[in-house]
């Protein structure tokens, strides 16, 4: 990062009005006239700004928690000899590049007033699709890359975007700390559906039947989410100013955070696909291995709220260097893990920094968003890091899947993935 990138890490500065405000009607709405003289109501706290964030919840741990669970599918479809692990780590990046590329067309769509539209569309597609996977055959590689891949990930790009963005239309002081309540649903939803997947491929359900139970879970969670999630707009107003595309693109220090951010992505997802096989052929007991998963989404809880409750005092760029770099010294510490202990400590640690990293993303592209004209479309912003960004979640894996090739020489997707995640510093 330069530090040009660091000095812009801070929230956008309040006015004197906006001050006023906050100190007179904390917790409730504030009010502030549009150029129209209508109302324009601005929350930050209150029923609907907390409705907002349940909501967002449910679809970080519907989308972004389910694709946190997909190492239980990489060794599934590894061990049933489905295809090489390079192959079948298409599948998961895939369905992460979607999920943060879809980003850029649904921000576009939410800032043009289709925020329901968008997110009932996306709820529908990805529901349909992981029904898809019940029904594909575990050995056929294209029915999988196409319903889980492709079908899954263009769904949860629809949501996930949207969820995260329409926090800043609630939250101004407290938005780090919104979003990173936010996306602990993916922490949530790495927890539940890596023990629930394990558990029911493993024991009598079956494939077919496992998946399906996890559906109807991530069915009732987008019912929940789209009944909850309001934009915070007025009735009367229209669509968002249109953004001026130059002074983003020529934005140095939010490009270069972006170029950082997709180098992070090679290497920092390489724990969530391999670790549950890498801990069961370094000889650790299967009953552990299958928790693996689990613990590490369980630490990046705190690691998803503690210091975006940081970033919100002492700025979001100021807290993600740290843990990017964690990130990458952890996995290098890897080297020397094949124990039970070593493992389990590894998640704990590495969950805790790659969820801190992970939480941290959307509010350092909202930090970056200073002019007061930029609120009505900062989820442009968005979906153009997402998009991005979501280039290097989708290479990433495939690569180490590469490097592992057969016979899974470990020691070179450890090097790529941890000299990936400590790039960020010549930056």
């Amino acid at each position: 990062m330069t530090k040009a990138s660091v000095e812009e890490n801070r929230s956008p500065p309040l006015s004197a009005s906006e001050k006023a405000e906050d100190s007179t009607t904390a917790g409730s709405p504030t009010k502030s006239a549009t150029s129209s003289g209508e109302e324009n109501l601005v929350y930050d706290g209150g029923a609907r700004a907390w409705m907002s964030v349940i909501g967002g919840f449910c679809v970080t741990t519907a989308t972004f928690g389910y694709a946190n669970a997909f190492g239980v599918y990489q060794d599934i479809y590894t061990r049933s000899g489905a295809a090489s692990p390079s192959r079948i780590s298409w599948i998961g990046s895939t369905q992460l590049f979607f999920l943060l590329a879809m980003g850029l067309p649904a921000g576009k769509l939410m800032d043009m007033g289709y925020f329901r539209q968008t997110t009932l569309f996306g709820s529908v597609l990805y529901v349909f699709c992981l029904f898809m996977v019940s029904i594909a055959h575990p050995d056929q590689y294209y029915q999988i890359y196409l319903a889980q891949g492709l079908g899954m990930g263009i769904g949860a790009g629809l949501l996930y975007v949207p969820a995260v963005a329409l926090q800043s239309h609630h939250w101004r002081r407290r938005r780090a700390l919104a979003m990173g309540i936010v996306v602990t649903g993916s922490s949530i939803g790495g927890i539940i559906f890596p023990i629930m997947l394990n558990q029911l491929f493993e024991g009598s359900t079956g494939f077919a039947w496992g998946v399906r139970a996890s559906g109807f879970v991530v069915l009732g969670l987008l019912v929940i989410a789209n009944l909850l999630m309001t934009e915070n707009r007025p009735k009367s107003a229209g669509p968002a100013p249109k953004p001026d595309m130059k002074a983003i693109l020529t934005d140095t220090p939010y490009l270069l955070s972006i170029l950082a951010v997709f180098f992070l992505d090679w290497g920092v997802f390489f724990p969530y696909f391999y670790l549950q096989l890498f801990s069961i052929l370094h000889g650790v007991d299967p009953n552990i291995s299958f928790y693996t998963l689990a613990i590490m989404n369980a630490s990046s809880m705190p690691g998803r709220i503690i210091p975006n409750g940081l970033a919100d005092r002492y700025g979001p760029f100021n807290a993600i260097i740290p843990c990017a770099a964690a990130c990458g010294i952890l996995i290098f510490a890897l080297f020397g893990v094949n124990t039970v202990a070593g493992v389990v400590v590894f998640s704990i640690l590495y969950g805790f920094f790659s969820g801190a990293f992970l939480s941290l993303c959307a509010p350092c592209v909202a930090s970056m968003s200073t002019n007061p004209s930029e609120v009505g479309w900062v989820s442009v912003r968005f979906g153009i890091a997402f998009a991005l960004t979501g280039i290097g979640a989708l290479t990433g894996t495939p690569i180490t899947g590469a490097l592992l090739g057969e016979t899974f020489p470990w020691s070179k997707a450890l090097i790529w993935s941890g000299v990936s995640c400590l790039f960020l510093f010549p930056l």
